[in-house]
């Protein structure tokens, strides 16, 4: 068995690497095969089916966009309570 060397993709790299294989599939291609061809592992192309598929690019994009915004806003909102409770526990004279 080979391994395959890891590689991180981009939500649109995955999105044609799964149409690629797709059509290679529907072609009669053997699974293992369009495997070793796309480079990824059995895992890797389940999870991004269960991720992506029926995707294009350009939503697998926003997604990614999405993604990113909503990281961005858990993060202030936590710094946000913790603003908040710092300043209870002022007003409160627990200091």
């Amino acid at each position: 068995m080979t391994t395959v060397k890891r590689h991180r993709h981009t939500p649109e790299q995955a999105v044609r690497k799964l149409r690629e294989g797709e059509r290679m599939l529907n072609e009669g291609g053997d699974l293992v095969e369009v495997l070793r061809h796309l480079e990824v592992s059995e895992s890797t192309w389940n999870r991004w089916r269960h991720r992506y598929g029926g995707m294009d690019v350009s939503q697998a994009k926003r997604l990614k966009e999405l993604e990113v915004e909503n990281a961005r806003l858990k993060k202030l909102l936590a710094e946000a309570e913790l603003d908040k409770a710092m300043l209870k526990e002022l007003a409160e004279g627990k200091w």
